[in-house]
């Protein structure tokens, strides 16, 4: 089994995630705004699509790992297949998302937000789940994986930078958003990211699962691996991780927080073209910092940075977009580390029930940890949607006023800020695969495989 893997390889699965974030970011950055100030709808009913459809989300990921889990590997593994079957659907669906039907009542448009959604993100599970489980069956080599999942976050931050910094420029006119622009961006990030899909189906090799087929002999079912996970210290500890993530990770209310405190939509695109300096500074440190000190240690340490920059911000009366961007991005480059690592934590927690069970369940783990994921996303997408209503946001408002205002900042920052400080706390005092603990585990599994 080769664990090395080449840079050609490292690219092509960055692409997978390229892929899937344009679709994604547009989402998660643009969808509130566009069903809000294009399509009227009340802001609570959004948040409310936002949570139950998320939840809904959640149990798909659970249905889809555990569907893909029983599957045989084909030629080109057991994954990829999948990966690649899927992604035209839910590229059609991204398209779908976006498309304003002129002339029709608020009631259809209501409608039409919550079976596009249901469906869009239902089958973002079928691509992200294969996708994400292909870091765990690419190398198992613990430094290769962080730099694999580097690369998976350069993807993504490629992905963000993009559409965070040609959307507000594109999309809004006269610092309003129009539906006109946003089908003719929604169409190009379609065509763009389909060439990427390919790529990355292209330019990988799942290597794991032939060697470990025999850990999979004796399908257990579904409550017997859930059990096992709940017992699994670090999956528990890194759920608990994940779910807070998605409250500092809030991007949806990046667009309020420049459209109505700093007045400066434009601005928004300064901090998103920022992020492309996340890609020549943190994935260079990777390797050199997990390796000496870590993924738990380094990560902690970081997390504790950004959560006291976030704090600060909170308590400065800050008025200008720039300045408020310029520490922002320093409390967002300690985050980084984490976010470009994550993918490493999970496929150490995949090897790592392994070891508790003798079975590699990589889809399963894989989509549960997702699970954690959709239901951390459905709550926070949901609160923002409530924290505007109860604020008093007015949608198609001409503006908003200054107390409605400086409450989204105060939101964007103490939220961030506190969750930062509550995920070092969880790494520090419960996450148990420390870099001595790991470096043993991986050996462990190398002996046991032959």
């Amino acid at each position: 089994m080769e664990n090395k893997i080449g840079i050609k390889e490292k690219v092509g699965y960055m692409f997978g995630d390229l892929a899937i974030d344009s679709s994604f970011m547009m989402a998660v950055t643009y969808l509130m705004v566009f069903y809000t100030d294009v399509l009227g709808i009340q802001a609570a009913y959004v948040g409310t699509l936002f949570f139950f459809a998320r939840i809904w989300d959640a149990f798909m990921d659970v249905l889809w790992g555990r569907f893909i889990d029983l599957r045989n590997p084909g030629k080109n593994g057991k994954f990829k297949p999948w990966f690649i079957r899927c992604s035209v659907p839910f590229v059609i669906s991204t398209i779908l998302l976006f498309t304003k039907i002129p002339g029709m009542t608020e009631n259809f448009y209501l409608f039409y937000a919550i079976v596009m959604y249901v469906i869009w993100g239902s089958l973002f599970s079928t691509v992200s789940i294969p996708y994400g489980s292909l870091a765990s069956v690419i190398t198992s080599d613990p430094v290769e994986r962080s730099v694999l999942s580097s690369f998976r976050n350069s993807g993504s931050t490629i992905a963000t930078l993009c559409i965070g910094f040609f959307g507000p420029l594109v999309l809004f006119v006269n610092n309003k958003a129009n539906a006109d622009r946003f089908f003719i961006v929604v169409l190009v990030v379609a065509a763009i990211s389909m060439i990427f899909y390919i790529l990355c189906y292209k330019m990988t090799t799942e290597r794991i699962v032939a060697t470990s087929k025999a850990a999979n002999s004796t399908q257990r079912s579904l409550k017997d691996s859930l059990k096992s996970l709940i017992k699994n210290r670090a999956f528990i500890t890194l759920i608990a991780a994940s779910l807070l993530l998605m409250f500092a990770l809030m991007s949806a209310l990046n667009a309020y927080l420049y459209k109505d405190y700093f007045h400066d939509i434009k601005a928004m695109s300064v901090l998103n073209v920022l992020t492309i300096l996340n890609l020549f500074i943190i994935p260079p440190l990777v390797p050199t910092i997990t390796k000496r000190f870590g993924k738990k240690e380094s990560v902690s340490v970081a997390l504790l940075g950004a959560s006291i920059i976030y704090f600060l911000l909170f308590l400065l009366p800050i008025t200008n977009a720039y300045v408020f961007i310029a520490i922002s991005f320093v409390a967002n480059l300690f985050a980084a580390l984490f976010t470009f690592t994550i993918w490493a934590f999970v496929a150490e927690v995949v090897d790592y029930h392994e070891v508790l069970t003798g079975k590699r369940e990589d889809g399963t783990v894989f989509s549960m940890y997702t699970f954690s994921r959709k239901i951390g996303q459905a709550i926070s997408g949901g609160a923002i949607g409530f924290m505007l209503a109860a604020i008093g946001y007015v949608q198609k408002a001409p503006q908003q006023s200054a107390e409605i205002g400086l409450n989204i900042k105060r939101v964007a920052t103490l939220v961030p800020s506190l969750v930062y400080f509550l995920i070092f706390l969880i790494l520090v005092f419960a996450y148990p695969l420390t870099k001595e603990k790991i470096e043993q585990m991986t050996k462990n599994l190398a002996e046991k495989r032959g």
